[in-house]
């Protein structure tokens, strides 16, 4: 492992930027992660990693125990993004690929882009690369190849990879819809499960099921357990076991929404599915739903915090645990040996979230992740039977504890009497009185915050401004009734909850009421200009990164990329107020720009497939329009998740510039 460092060391080797102490240059904070998801083989000999290298990230694979001053396998991907990879066998790994890409036509003044998934199987040694499904008269059809269902360690050369397929298998839901839009039977495509040979790509159908079916499930040894068929109308999951060669309906659930079966996997025993419950008056919970006769038991609840997500057992993708947050990630594993080890890990690292990422399949050797506010992400080797760590590397290495603001809970009362949560990071050194503030709101809207390191954050309250981060009504995590709340809620009572803690700084005397800007991306783009257009006098400033502004307009992108179908129709009802009528107009700074008086700073990758860039390009156009200071920076080659190295640089070095500019000190 010592090996391993050292190659470590020399891949990071000339990219550090010189630092003054206090005062890390933007590098420091907003280059791609030196290293990020290490992955130990099944067989504990190997890790990969993705890692950056030039401003981008390349797969490194290291060979444990390797003589000193041995380098890694670099695998670099000059055209595609490297999003993940995986060990599928001891000797195979596949990487999943991604590359935002312009239809044949546009809408109006928006390029239709789509984000395209691809996967490759490499060797251990960086060679032999293979397609899955290259040959297949269906792939330029599916825009993503990323899903291994099992990778099945019984067999040492199939892996099980869900892919659509054309059908003519149709359901009556298939043909009405067809009816509707004049389409040929062999225009449907079924989701069907494929056995995949890892090592040269070939595909076979496995599995067979239909144009409705969106997820299928396995049990780790190259088994089908079950499947989810979506009906259209009513918006419907069934959940069908395969029980022999038949299958067999376990149950129906609403899918309308934010709703679903809330399906995950199977049970570690193997005799049950588990799913995420949702309650309309408490916090989801983990249950099981039994594959014989689809009874439902309680696995795991938390009464104050939904379940956010099982966890997974690495090689036979069986739930083993669950995690919440409350202010910070807790793990909580249903064996007792798996969770005798993350109490161990706990305590080797008070006051900070340690956890495991990544194990052999004998759970010998350990990859254990460590962070905190003030500790970005930093990554351990644990060898159980020597009783031996070792440190891999972190995430941001040209960062020490001394450069970070410290975080803290900062709780608070919204003007309704609803109680809001809220974090709260101070710059280092500087006195909590009077400060400049920017309060960073999230995007989703339905996502939350947590005490855990964020490199923009932290950036800001490094230069020297307290950082407000408030989980504003409709917020993830907290239990069905505080998201609710935030229902039809966009730009109204969404926005004064914001306001309220902005309000409390002030009357705590943390805040100067003059230097106050308010920034986000996504729905924090939105919320940015929100509050800027619907509380004008409040904010110094607002910085916008690849928000939307115009609702009416973007409901009818979301149509048209849809071929004139609200694929999330019921979404926009429940969450933001509808599809039609005067709430989106009345809600969109775009149309209000004229009640701006305070500078904007407008960043949007040209990219972007989750929010067209002509978002921020009709923002500006209407502030411009109405005599308003505003900036308008284009992230060119980069999409809605920053995924560059120089995007996240620009990104900062506009923020700096633009907060000192209005607020600084």
């Amino acid at each position: 492992m010592r090996a391993a460092c050292a190659a470590i060391a020399l891949l990071w080797a000339g990219s550090a930027a010189a630092q003054t102490p206090g005062h890390p240059p933007v590098e420091a904070f907003g280059e791609l992660p030196s290293l990020s998801e290490p992955k130990l083989s099944p067989d504990g000999t190997h890790l990969l990693m993705i890692q950056s290298f030039e401003g981008r990230p390349v797969l490194a694979i290291y060979t444990i125990g390797a003589p000193a001053g041995a380098r890694p396998v670099v695998v670099p991907s000059p055209d595609w993004i490297i999003a993940d990879a995986r060990w599928v066998k001891n000797d195979r790994i596949i990487m999943y690929l991604t590359k935002d890409k312009v239809l044949g036509f546009q809408y109006e003044n928006a390029k239709r882009l789509i984000t395209w998934g691809r996967a490759i199987t490499i060797s251990a040694t960086g060679g032999d690369d293979a397609v899955p499904f290259r040959h297949d008269r269906n792939y330029a059809n599916n825009t993503g190849i990323f899903s291994v269902r099992d990778v099945d360690l019984d067999d040492p050369d199939n892996i099980f990879i869900p892919y659509h397929e054309i059908t003519d298998n149709l359901s009556p839901a298939d043909e009405a819809s067809n009816l509707r839009a004049g389409r040929t039977p062999f225009n449907v495509f079924a989701l069907d499960m494929f056995r995949v040979n890892a090592r040269t790509g070939d595909a076979e159908i496995f599995s067979t099921g239909s144009s409705t079916t969106t997820n299928w499930y396995m049990d780790g040894h190259g088994h089908v357990v079950a499947r989810i068929d979506r009906d259209p109308n009513p918006l419907e999951d069934h959940v069908l076991a395969l029980r022999g060669a038949d299958w067999h309906e376990l149950g129906v659930f609403d899918a309308s929404g934010d709703n679903s079966s809330g399906v995950e996997g199977v049970s570690e025993d193997g005799e049950s599915l588990v799913r995420i419950r949702k309650s309309p008056d408490a916090a989801s919970s983990l249950v099981s739903l039994n594959l014989s006769n689809g009874t439902e038991t309680l696995l795991y609840s938390n009464p104050d915090y939904d379940v956010l997500a099982p966890i997974f057992d690495e090689w036979t993708g069986r739930v083993v645990g669950a995690k919440y947050v409350d202010d910070v990630t807790r793990f909580n594993y249903f064996g007792p040996q798996r969770m005798s080890l993350q109490r161990g890990i706990e305590q080797a690292f008070p006051n900070l979230t340690a956890f495991v990422i990544s194990s052999d399949v004998a759970q010998n050797r350990v990859i254990v992740g460590v962070e905190g506010p003030r500790h970005p992400l930093a990554y351990y080797y644990l060898d159980r039977t020597t009783h031996q760590a070792t440190e891999i590397g972190t995430t941001h290495p040209g960062l020490s504890e001394s450069d970070l603001g410290a975080m803290k809970p900062y709780p608070y009362t919204a003007r309704d009497g609803l109680a809001l949560h809220a974090y709260l990071t101070l710059p280092p050194g500087k006195p909590l009185k009077n400060l400049p503030v920017v309060v960073a709101v999230h995007g989703g809207p339905d996502q939350r915050y947590s005490e855990e390191f964020n490199w923009w954050v932290a950036f800001m309250a490094n230069r020297g401004y307290a950082v407000l981060q408030p989980n504003f009504r409709g917020s993830l995590g907290y239990g069905r009734k505080y998201l609710e709340a935030g229902f039809h809620q966009w730009g109204l009572k969404m926005q004064d909850d914001v306001t309220d803690g902005v309000d409390k700084l002030i009357a705590d005397g943390i805040a100067d009421p003059k230097r106050i800007c308010i920034a986000g991306a996504d729905y924090g783009g939105y919320s940015a200009l929100a509050g800027a257009t619907f509380t004008p006098g409040k904010y110094a400033c607002a910085i916008s990164i690849s928000g939307f502004f115009d609702l009416p307009l973007l409901l009818a992108y979301e149509r048209n990329r849809h071929n004139g179908e609200l694929k999330n129709a019921s979404i926009w009802e429940e969450f933001v107020g509808g599809d039609s009528g005067d709430l989106l107009g009345a809600t969109s700074p775009a149309r209000h720009a004229v009640q701006v008086n305070c500078p904007v700073l407008l960043l949007h990758g040209d990219d972007d497939t989750s929010v067209p860039v002509a978002q921020s390009e009709d923002e500006e156009a209407a502030l411009k329009a109405a005599g308003k200071s505003v900036r308008f920076v284009h992230l060119e080659g980069d999409d809605h998740e920053m995924r560059l190295a120089a995007t996240r640089l620009q990104v900062l070095r506009e923020i700096e510039s633009f907060l000192a500019a209005n607020i600084g000190n």
